[in-house]
This record gives C-alpha cells, sequence and structure tokens, in this order.
C-alpha cells in the first residue's frame, strides 16, 4: 500500500489538547470488522461486547519525565534536551536529542536546574540532533535518576500544542505503568480507570500485560511512498514465559484477545508461533504493521483516533481492514470524534 492512501483529512481542531476529567469519560465508536458495521457507543460500554474468560492484554511499560532544558555553558543559550534512552548505567551516559542541535558539540557541557547542580558533557554525536550525554554526577544511581527526573517534564506528542502540565504526569499513562522505558504512553491503556478494572475482574474478564517501550519513531513522518520501503524503529519489548502462557491458554479455549492498542498488537505479532500463539522473548523489534498484513494473535483491539498516515493508523487498518477502517476514521470526523492521545475510542471487533 501507499503512504497517500492513508491520509485522512483530519481537521486540527478535532486534536484532544486536554483528557477529560475521567479516563473512561471519552466516546467509542465500535467497528465490527467482519461486516463493517459501525456504532456509536460510550466507553464505559466496552464489556458489553465482552464475556467471562476473554483476555486483554495491556502495555505496561512506562512513561518517564524525557524533556527538561538545559543552558549552555559559557554563553547560557537555552537547550531542550530530550531523553530517549540510558545507555550505560554505571557511568551514567544517555542518548538524547537536542534542540537547536547546531550549537551543541563534542566537549560541550551543559547544566540543569536552577542551581545547575545536574551537569553533563556532550561525548559523541549520534545523529543531526541526537547526541550522547554523559552526567556528570557523584552519588548513587538511584539519587541520580530522582534528581534528573525531578527536573524533567512528561513528553506529550508532537501534535499536542502546549508545554505539559503537572496533570499530564499522571494522565500520560496508564494505571498499570510499571516498567520504565516509554517516552510515548500506550494511549488505549491509558482509558482504563480503577472501576472498569474493577468492573473486569467481577465479570471475570482475565488481563495481561506484555511490555513495549514506545519510543518517538511512532511519530517519525514516513518519508516513502511505497510503504515496503519504510523501516521502523527498534523499540525494546518483552513477552514473559508466564505471559505467553497466559495468552495462549485463553487462545486456545476459544475466548477473545483482546490488544489494548496498537503497541500490544506489535508486540504480540512480534513474537507469533504457530496458530496464532504467542512466543516468550525479550529483546527489540521494528515489526510494522499495514494492510495486508493478516493478525492472528488478537481477535479484537481498542486504540485511540490517530493522526494521518501515522503508524499507529496502518497498523489500526491492518487489523480491521483498510476499506472498513478508513470508512470508520471519516465517521469519526462526521461525528467530532476527538483524536490522539486524550481522544475517544475505537472498539475493533469481529
Amino acid at each position: 500500500m501507499k503512504l497517500s492512501e492513508f491520509q485522512t483529512g483530519m481537521p486540527e481542531e478535532l486534536i484532544a489538547e486536554h483528557p477529560l476529567p475521567h479516563r473512561d469519560d471519552v466516546k467509542m465508536m465500535v467497528l465490527h470488522r467482519t461486516t463493517g458495521e459501525i456504532e456509536h457507543r460510550e466507553f464505559k460500554d466496552l464489556l458489553t461486547y465482552f464475556d467471562s474468560g476473554d483476555k486483554f492484554v495491556f502495555n505496561d511499560t512506562l512513561v518517564f519525565p524525557a524533556k527538561l532544558y538545559g543552558n549552555k555553558e559559557k554563553t547560557g543559550a537555552r537547550i531542550e534536551v530530550f531523553l530517549l534512552r540510558e545507555l550505560n548505567e554505571e557511568n551514567k551516559l544517555w542518548d538524547v536529542l537536542v534542540d537547536p542541535a547546531r550549537k551543541i558539540r563534542i566537549g560541550n557541557k551543559l547544566y540543569f536546574g536552577l542551581d545547575d547542580s545536574m551537569v553533563a558533557e556532550v561525548i559523541d554525536n549520534t545523529t543531526s540532533r541526537g547526541r550522547t550525554l554523559r552526567f556528570l554526577y557523584d552519588g548513587p544511581h538511584d539519587e541520580f535518576k530522582r534528581n534528573l527526573f525531578a527536573l524533567g517534564t512528561t513528553p506529550l506528542p508532537p501534535y499536542i500544542k502546549r508545554d505539559s502540565e503537572p496533570a499530564d504526569a499522571e494522565r500520560y499513562q496508564t494505571l498499570f505503568a510499571t516498567n520504565e522505558g516509554a517516552v510515548v504512553a500506550p494511549a488505549a491503556g491509558a482509558l482504563f480507570s480503577r472501576e472498569m478494572l474493577r468492573r473486569m475482574e467481577i465479570r471475570d474478564i482475565e488481563t495481561e500485560c506484555v511490555t513495549m517501550h514506545i519510543g518517538l519513531g511512532s511519530f517519525r513522518e514516513i518519508e516513502v511512498e511505497d510503504l515496503t520501503k519504510h523501516r521502523m524503529d527498534s523499540e525494546q519489548m518483552e513477552i514473559t514465559d508466564a505471559a505467553a502462557e497466559s495468552i495462549n491458554r485463553s487462545h486456545i479455549a476459544g475466548h477473545k484477545i483482546c490488544a489494548v492498542g496498537t503497541s500490544v498488537l506489535r508486540a504480540m505479532e512480534s513474537a507469533v508461533g504457530m496458530n496464532g500463539c504467542v512466543k516468550s522473548y525479550e529483546g527489540w523489534t521494528n515489526k510494522f504493521l499495514f494492510p495486508p498484513y493478516e493478525v492472528t494473535t488478537a481477535s479484537a483491539l481498542v486504540t485511540t483516533f490517530h493522526m494521518s498516515q501515522s503508524i499507529m493508523l496502518m497498523a489500526t487498518a491492518a487489523f480491521g481492514g483498510y476499506e472498513h477502517t478508513m470508512r470508520a476514521y471519516q465517521e469519526a470526523i462526521n461525528h467530532r470524534y476527538r483524536f490522539g492521545a486524550y481522544g475517544d475510542a475505537l472498539l475493533i471487533v469481529d
């Protein structure tokens, strides 16, 4: 398929700049992928489509406060630093993006905090904006991380045109986030409130977690028209033995497996085995899902409404079918659904 086929014409005013007061207050469109039928519901109606023994698979990655600002030595120029991942715990090395990059060269020092107490030295150039920083911190690693993250803010998606606020630290995160490593939130999972999870428990609807540390590649613009030529950034993931066994047990018993978010879909399809079962796996994946890819590990998908020409939209279309999914997006635009990480929900079922 071609990139241009995933242009939705979504007007920017439909992008949700803030979350609603409660996680599960959002609207929900239901797309039946076998027939193409569309229903307009509320997210609180989600469990209507599931039975006892069905399983929801969540991404338990934890988003860390990745965006911070420092001052360049001597000139005092303000530099935005986006933490991507820690490279070496002992030496406190981090892979980062800097802006403006033209001002930052190997050997430069950056000072962070009101008292300049956090200092980092640039030791390598990795890409046009990428740098490797060594933080010059004399203290235990846990203390260093705590102080570093205290300087950072929530890394909201680039399509949200505002600075992060204190409330984003909680809302741009799922309730079950435990494994630190993402700079992009699994937005569909963030729709699940404690009340919704409790209702699932009461109805014997099961839950399981996999880990996919979503990176900025999720927002990287695709620069090729032929999608087979696009190369995804690699992201770290893990499906434990226990998680794989749990998912496969439900699958073999004929229960629905609902992937909560396209990151879960990509993780499970990265570890797919025979007959739609998943294998345990720990490592990296650059799995790119787009039609006519056939998903075999999940029978339902909960997601949000994504940006035009995004890899998340393409993964959604791989699951729901291209024609049905694009028609659902036009329906969402016509009915003024809210798009993006803080937007409304889309449930795709058979």
